[in-house]
Parts: structure tokens; C-alpha cells; sequence
């Protein structure tokens, strides 16, 4: 998709048909893709601190480097390696955040190692920001920041990336989590009568409105790591504001709310329940696509193939519809295709290798096939120098004769040293025509 200024351009050419068409109806409109909102308002509320530039230097520094991997596995004694950041969709990077507290201290174990010149110097600048953070007494309490509001959306971002008619609870969900990012930083008699209507013009930037510094919840993990550092959370604040102003959120539902109007109102108000299904098709954002994204993230691993990443989601979407693992029912069926699964495996090998081959002798022929006609093209070449050499020793020939003296051995000469050049030409035919046949026959052969 192109961005939302061409998008929302686009909408309005087609409202403005629309409205030509029907008599100046309109299309209902709810606004862009409340998700990205999202992940743009938390992104707003972290760059700051340039934690992207710190999670994507423990990536890079890593990832793809064997012997670096190596020295780091030899003096860490750890096998977890940090995960791949992800600069457009910020509230997916929990799982980055999470391994990167989980791999720190092995982080300082590998840069002390380098430090002292037991391992080699990288030399690389994602090296160099690890360092450079490493100093810095505030990063780990800005990343436990970062996981303890990253997870407060969590729910809500599962939630709306489905296919269902969630759209009416949409606006009370937004509030819902908004209030519950103000209740960090907010005085509770503040919020504790505010409606979601009087919810956005709320001045967080007005200091009566705030707590006190020392009562602001930054969370359990960031308030453990700031203990023992000559800092207080007082340097935590500002990303609380920067945050707050943005954001919005949601609930749950057991029974979907088609389901549930369905049952009420579809007999008893047939024209009122076709109204209710046109407005449960409003879409509530790109959900499906940004599922499909986070469902991806999550089976995708390094260097894994697009057949292997197409069977992944089959099965994971075949588990969805069920409800879980243990609700997928094992038929005979499934148990078949389970037991026969290395076979089928060992006929794809069969025919991948078949088709390498059968490509790798289509690649073959196709040269052969090029050289041959490039042969011909020079045989056929060398057929017109000998022919145009005989006519010009021909005809300095005939003009020989009626000549006397030195002129008539002086053409004479030339016509003889075109002769001698057309024999030459002669025989290297001779030889084109051999290698002609000779790769012909290995053609054919092929």
C-alpha cells in the first residue's frame, strides 16, 4: 500500500464518484488503520532513547558472522543470539527486547573479552553502540521500560488483528488502554470520572494533572534495574508523555457480536438486521494482513525456504480454526498422512533433484545448441570470403591478360595471393565443418 496521504487521496476521488453516481451519497469512513496509529505513537514515545539503534547493533553484530558467533559461544557459554528488530511495526519488537535482556550480560562478558584482546576487535559501528550503551547506567531500565509498555498493548494488538466484526468495540478498547497507560503518570482523581469523550482533551503537559515524580509507575522490572544506579525514574517520565498523548485501546467478548444480534434480531427485524450486517462488514484496519505478519514473525527462522514457510502457515492457521493444539482432531486421515510424511518427503527430494538435473541438461543443450548455431553463422561466413576472394583473383586475372610486362606479373601476383588466401579459408571451412558434425552428433546425443 502506498502511504496514507495517497491513500486517503485516493478515498476521497472515490467518494467524490460515489456521490456522482447516488445522488450525493457517501461511503462511511472510519479512519486509517488504527493499528499502525498505534505502533507509530509508541515508536514517537521511544525513539528518544534510540533504542531501535541499540537492538538493531545486538542483531547485526551476530547475525551472519560464523566465527563472531563463534568467539561469542566460546566465551559466553550461551546459545541465544538476539532477534531481528523490526522499524515499522515497534509494539511487535517485545520479543526483540525480551532477548536482548535475556543475552545482556553475556553482551558484557563478549565486549570485555574484546576490551582486554582476548578476541578480536570487531571493528564495526553496531560494536561500537553496544559499547557505547554499555556505559550508559540507564539503558537496561529504559529496555525493562520498554517490555513493561510494550506488553500493556500486547493484548489489544492480538485482539484486532482478526478477521472479526470487532469494529463496535474498537473506540471503548482504545480508552480502555489509554487509561491504563495515564494511570502510570496520571493522578487518579483525575481520571477516575473522565469519559472517553473528555479522554483526548486531557492536558497531560499541565502539572497538576501528574503524579510526583518518586510515585510514577515505570514498572517492576525497569524500577528493579535502577536500583543501585544514582538515578531515579524521574528520567523515565518524559517517554510516559510522549507515549500518552498518542494512544488509545480494548475488551474481550466470548460470543461474537454477529452471533449474538443474529440470534435477537434477524426474525423479529429483518430489515434492521440487514442494516446491522452492512455495518459489522466495516473493516476495523488492515487486520488480516497485520496478522498474517505477526504469524509470520513468529514461524519464520533463518534461511528458511518459501515452501517451508507456506506449510508452516497452513498448519498454524489449521490449528486456529480449531482452537489450539489440543483441540485438532486426530483422524485416520491425518494419522495416514503423518505416517506417511518421511515418504513424501523422500519423493520431493527425488523430485527436486530430478529437476535440478533436468535443469542443469536443459542449461547444457541450450549452450550446445547456441555454440552449434555460432559455428554455422561463421561457416556460413567463411562460404562468402571464398567465393569473393575466387571472383577477385578471377577477374585480376582476366585483366592480366590484356596486359604485358611488369603490369601483368604484377596482377598476376595479386591474383595468385588471393588464391593461396582462399585455399586457407578453405581448409579452416574444412575444419568448421568437421566440428559442425562432431557437435551435432553430441546434440543429438543429449
Amino acid at each position: 500500500m502506498d502511504g496514507p496521504n495517497v491513500n486517503f487521496k485516493v478515498f476521497d476521488l472515490f467518494q467524490s464518484d460515489y456521490a456522482d453516481l447516488y445522488g450525493g451519497s457517501r461511503l462511511i469512513s472510519v479512519g486509517s488503520c488504527g493499528l499502525h496509529t498505534l505502533h507509530n505513537a509508541f515508536k514517537t514515545g521511544f525513539s528518544m532513547w534510540q533504542v531501535d539503534k541499540l537492538l538493531k547493533a545486538i542483531h547485526t553484530l551476530l547475525h551472519n558472522v560464523p566465527a563472531r558467533r563463534e568467539d561469542y559461544v566460546k566465551t559466553t557459554k550461551s546459545t541465544l543470539f538476539p532477534l531481528a528488530f523490526c522499524g515499522h511495526r515497534w509494539l511487535e519488537n517485545l520479543p526483540v527486547v525480551e532477548r536482548a535482556l535475556g543475552i545482556w550480560s553475556s553482551l558484557l562478558v563478549y565486549t570485555n573479552a574484546v576490551k582486554t584482546k582476548q578476541l578480536p576487535h570487531p571493528g564495526t559501528a553496531s560494536f561500537d553502540v553496544i559499547e557505547d550503551a554499555q556505559k550508559d547506567p540507564l539503558t537496561v531500565p529504559k529496555l525493562q521500560f520498554f517490555r513493561s509498555v510494550a506488553q500493556l498493548f500486547d493484548p489489544f494488538l492480538r485482539k484486532y488483528q482478526t478477521e472479526e466484526p470487532v469494529m463496535p468495540f474498537l473506540g471503548k478498547d482504545l480508552a480502555k488502554l489509554i487509561k491504563s497507560l495515564m494511570h502510570r503518570f496520571v493522578k487518579r482523581e483525575v481520571l477516575q470520572d473522565i469519559t472517553t469523550a473528555q479522554l483526548p482533551n486531557l492536558d497531560i503537559a499541565e502539572k497538576k494533572n501528574l503524579m510526583q515524580v518518586h510515585c510514577v509507575d515505570i514498572g517492576l522490572g525497569a524500577e528493579a534495574a535502577l536500583k543501585g544506579t544514582p538515578f531515579s525514574n524521574s528520567s523515565m517520565l518524559r517517554c510516559l508523555w510522549s507515549v500518552g498523548m498518542k494512544i488509545s485501546s480494548p475488551s474481550s467478548q466470548c460470543k461474537r457480536l454477529d452471533v449474538f444480534l443474529h440470534g435477537f434480531i434477524s426474525k423479529a427485524y429483518p430489515e434492521l438486521w440487514a442494516f446491522c450486517q452492512k455495518l459489522l462488514l466495516l473493516s476495523h484496519g488492515q487486520a488480516s494482513v497485520e496478522r498474517g505478519f505477526s504469524v509470520n514473525k513468529e514461524i519464520e527462522t533463518e534461511n528458511m525456504q518459501e515452501d517451508t514457510l507456506v506449510t508452516h502457515r497452513l498448519v498454524c492457521d489449521y490449528v486456529a480454526i480449531h482452537g489450539g493444539v489440543t483441540r485438532v482432531p486426530l483422524t485416520n486421515d491425518l494419522l495416514k498422512s503423518v505416517m506417511a510424511a518421511r515418504s513424501r518427503y523422500r519423493l520431493h527430494l527425488d523430485e527436486q533433484r530430478k529437476r535440478k538435473e533436468a535443469e542443469t541438461q536443459g542449461k547444457k543443450r541450450a549452450h550446445a545448441e547456441e555454440h552449434l548455431q555460432d559455428l554455422k553463422v561463421k561457416r556460413d561466413s567463411l562460404h562468402k570470403v571464398i567465393e569473393s576472394l575466387g571472383k577477385d583473383a578471377d577477374a585480376l586475372a582476366e585483366e592480366a591478360e590484356g596486359k604485358a610486362g611488369s603490369k601483368m606479373a604484377q596482377l598476376l601476383s595479386k591474383s595468385n595471393a588471393l588464391r593461396r588466401a582462399a585455399k586457407d579459408k578453405l581448409s579452416q571451412l574444412k575444419n568448421l565443418e568437421t566440428e559442425i558434425a562432431t557437435k551435432s552428433a553430441e546434440l543429438r546425443s543429449m
